[in-house]
């Protein structure tokens, strides 16, 4: 027969075996991401001519409740120009699930170079076609980025947007 003490400790044991078992965060099954920001916000256009370098970072979180996201064979990143609404496309690769449930988040970081082989970062001119060339007439030009990701299932995720990009046209 179990003294009080002893009942006590089994029953404390109990529940803080039941306490430390946690299920597993439920996400829906379309994607969710959530904007957490770019590294600056203003940049030379993309052009050759010995213009400098550089890079804008935007990060942005994620969850997917059946854990499908990513692809080796196609993408499913969209960036949507605020501008001329064009599509640049990125993939990510399958992101593995971990412990005991499908769901999965985690933080997607993507890199947009103002070289001259890329085009996210071309200043547009009003009633023109003229794009990437230097202008005194329109010193800047200004863009944000429409954000979506697409999981293996065909689903897309919700739009965010990034804040407002200044773009020198010089």
């Amino acid at each position: 027969m179990m003294k009080t003490s002893e009942y006590f400790l089994a029953s404390l044991l109990l529940v803080l075996l039941v306490s430390t078992c946690s299920n597993p965060p439920e996400f829906p099954v379309e994607p969710m991401i959530k904007y957490i920001g770019i590294s600056h916000a203003d940049i030379d256009q993309s052009r050759g001519g010995g213009i400098p370098l550089d890079t804008i970072e935007v990060r942005f979180s994620f969850t997917d409740g059946d854990g499908d996201l990513g692809s080796e064979d196609s993408t499913n990143i969209s960036l949507i120009d605020s501008r001329d609404k064009f599509e640049h496309f990125f993939k990510v690769s399958p992101i593995p699930q971990l412990g005991s449930g499908n769901g999965i988040q985690g933080e997607i970081s993507i890199k947009l170079t103002n070289s001259p082989d890329t085009k996210y970062f071309c200043c547009t001119f009003p009633n023109t076609r003229l794009t990437c060339i230097a202008s005194t007439r329109f010193p800047t030009d200004t863009l944000s980025y429409f954000i979506r990701i697409r999981d293996r299932s065909g689903k897309w995720s919700n739009t965010i947007k990034t804040e407002r990009i200044t773009i020198f046209c010089k």
